[in-house]
């Protein structure tokens, strides 16, 4: 038999690779015999780079970056050195647990660090790069990403701009002839699941400022000012940017990426199981195994386990997935391509505990979904 073990992580208990080596200790219990193939799955966010370096024997680089506030801040990011490719997550360079609540204020904080990480994947031959942009802590427009690549934003009097949405007021020219070179031989993926467009009721500033640290007459500027920054755009490059769909995602940085580095915005899952090649290794497969923490009826909605659970009904492949917790709501999941949906709990339990016996609890129910498969 062939099992492809493509789970999520299990927040805050279980790393995506780990949670498929419990699955795998659960079926070579029952069928000792049986080919496991792992695909640790994310949907884009924390713990994307995890997963992929994992699959792909890839590398971490640790590096030294300017953090939200321009203080330092340890980052990394995952190098596929077959692939030519680097993963990202920009919340390791400009991510809002970086910095303590009482500090947060989008006025000022910067993606220059996520620039920084991508000119250092550049160094590394990259041909692709792969970023995941949630859970940012900032609302430049992407400004600090693009000054860290060469690009200069300067005011009336010919002064670079200083970090943060707070400045994109003064914004008068946009410069990208220094923009690094290298840039153009390299496709950039952005793992975004967000479809807000970049000012407005819906956009960056309105939307998300007020998590990031944003008053209400902070989200009132700051939706001004990345309204010029659409308006400087549109007047030097002659790209309409402020109603793109993703746009608005992470502080504006989808715009930046569209705009500047020709970057296409997917759905993080999507993306995740491209980079994989997760449908070739599904063909032929008997049984495919995904889950993750929580499964519920907003799992339809493009979460990871209805990602894997969409390849695998398009070949007739059974799915089961596991979850520490099933939700209201999930019925609908049954007609799309889940075939049972297990929870992994023994029994009553406080959440600590659950949480500590993650890999202990799936294991065991999936050696038991694994006994009723042999009884078949």
């Amino acid at each position: 038999m062939r099992f492809v073990l493509a789970p999520d992580s299990f927040k805050e208990s279980i790393s995506a690779k780990n949670a498929a080596l419990a699955m795998k200790k659960g079926i070579l219990a029952v069928f000792p015999n049986a080919e496991c193939e792992i695909v640790p799955m994310a949907d884009g966010g924390e713990g994307t780079v995890e997963s992929l370096v994992s699959m792909e024997n890839g590398e971490l680089i640790k590096t030294e970056v300017i953090g939200p506030l321009g203080q330092k801040v340890n980052a990394e990011f995952g190098l596929l050195k077959k692939e030519k490719t680097a993963i990202i997550e920009m919340a390791s360079a400009s991510g809002i647990e970086l910095i303590n609540k009482e500090q947060r204020n989008p006025l000022v904080t910067t993606t220059y660090g996520t620039g920084q990480l991508i000119k250092q994947a550049l160094d590394n031959g990259v041909t692709r790069i792969l970023i995941g942009i949630g859970g940012s802590a900032t609302n430049d427009g992407g400004v600090g990403m693009l000054q860290a690549l060469g690009v200069s934003f300067k005011d009336q009097n010919g002064a670079e701009l200083s970090w943060g949405g707070g400045a994109l007021n003064q914004l008068r020219t946009i410069d990208i002839s220094g923009l690094d070179k290298r840039i153009k031989d390299v496709q950039i993926d952005v793992a975004c699941d967000v479809t807000n467009p970049l000012i407005g009721a819906n956009g960056a500033s309105a939307i998300f400022g007020p998590q990031k640290g944003a008053t209400p007459d902070m989200v009132v500027q700051l939706d001004q000012n990345l309204a010029h920054y659409a308006e400087m755009i549109k007047k030097e490059l002659a790209i309409d940017i402020a109603d793109a769909e993703g746009a608005g995602a992470a502080g504006g940085l989808g715009a930046g990426l569209m705009a500047f580095l020709n970057a296409r915005l997917r759905k993080g899952v999507e993306l995740v199981i491209e980079y994989t090649g997760l449908e070739q290794r599904i063909i032929g497969a008997d049984f495919v195994f995904t889950g993750e923490g929580s499964i519920d009826g907003q799992t339809l909605f493009g979460k990871t386990p209805f990602g894997v659970a969409s390849i695998a009904k398009k070949h007739s492949v059974p799915v089961i997935a596991f979850a520490g917790r099933i939700g209201k709501g999930v019925e609908p999941l049954y007609e799309n391509g889940f075939s049972s949906i297990v929870g992994i709990l023994k029994g009553v339990t406080s959440l600590d505990e659950a949480l500590a016996l993650g890999e202990e609890n799936l294991a065991f129910a999936t050696e038991n979904v694994c006994r009723i498969l042999r009884i078949k």
